[in-house]
């Protein structure tokens, strides 16, 4: 006789509670009971309240600043671990810290591998997680990683707009490869910029390799935290002739001015998923969601299924 299955539960943690009751509906169970105290002095306490005992545990939540986001994974992970859930997955559409993936200069931490340290000490036996800054951060991890990509949700959008001489961008060389798999996807040509930093945050010099006239511009990146890069990207491309630009970036991180940046921008709209909720309305964002990506994956996760049909490329 084959062994029961063990239950699957899901909660959140409260930085993405939205997202994840969207995943848990496209899951078609509800999300479980989780409450958190907090102490006059900020300090907080998860507690689950219900048994997870040998049940499969998905907890979910994006770890963008601020750290206490980041905390609260890691201590509802420990709290499931000695409440002896069989099996617990943090699922983190956004994992953060992951642009200190190696040493740049001397004297510096390396983050993510400190962070991949940390959710597993803290119980962690699987991480599912979307658009990671860098593919090799997996490597940081002992466990199975699953590492998502946006493109699935974001190519049938593309489709849908049915743009003529569309070529995709990336705004900075490191996510040229990334550029690259979308044009394929799209039978389309790309374009590179070249940008020098002046420091962190701070562009002081932008250059494109690539002919952009006459043509509808996609840029596209993992993640959109000041918009300097895309904004600056943008002017850069509508200087060369094209005709219109847009921008696709998986994580609306948003920090300082962004929101106001890409109101007065050259960009047409700017897609992005809901792997980070957004504090603001503005007219030229949209978002698509991620939500039922994540629910298939951890379903079939879940089901010891395949999960490689979920890659459009």
């Amino acid at each position: 006789m084959a062994p029961a299955m063990t239950d699957a539960k899901l909660f959140a943690c409260s930085q993405s509670t939205e997202l994840a009751n969207s995943i848990a509906s496209y899951y078609g169970i509800p999300l479980g009971n989780v409450i958190t105290s907090t102490y006059s002095d900020g300090e907080f306490q998860p507690s689950f309240e219900e048994s997870i005992r040998g049940a499969r545990v998905f907890i979910i939540g994006s770890t963008h600043p601020s750290s206490d986001h980041l905390m609260e994974m890691l201590l509802m992970l420990d709290a499931a671990k000695r409440a002896s859930a069989r099996h617990i997955t943090a699922v983190m559409p956004y994992f953060g810290w992951a642009r200190q993936d190696r040493k740049d200069k001397p004297r510096v931490p390396i983050a993510a591998k400190l962070i991949a340290k940390m959710l597993e000490t803290a119980g962690a036996t699987r991480i599912i997680t979307m658009d990671l800054h860098a593919d090799q951060i997996q490597g940081f991890f002992e466990r199975p990683v699953d590492h998502l990509f946006a493109s699935t949700v974001f190519l049938p959008h593309l489709k849908a707009l049915n743009l003529d001489n569309l070529t995709i961008a990336s705004p900075d060389m490191g996510g040229s490869k990334r550029a690259y798999a979308y044009s394929k996807a799209l039978e389309s040509d790309v374009v590179i910029c070249y940008k020098q930093r002046a420091k962190a945050n701070v562009i002081s010099h932008m250059e494109l390799i690539g002919d952009v006239t006459g043509k509808n511009v996609v840029l596209v990146d993992d993640m959109v935290d000041t918009a300097g890069t895309l904004t600056k990207a943008a002017d850069v491309m509508m200087e060369r002739g094209a005709l219109s630009v847009r921008a696709i970036c998986t994580h609306p991180v948003l920090s300082g001015s962004a929101y106001e940046r890409i109101e007065n921008s050259k960009l047409e709209e700017l897609i992005v998923t809901d792997s980070i909720p957004l504090t603001q309305k503005c007219d030229k964002i949209k978002v698509v969601s991620c939500a039922e990506l994540f629910a298939d994956v951890m379903k079939s996760v879940h089901e010891n299924t395949s999960i490689s049909s979920k890659f459009l490329m």
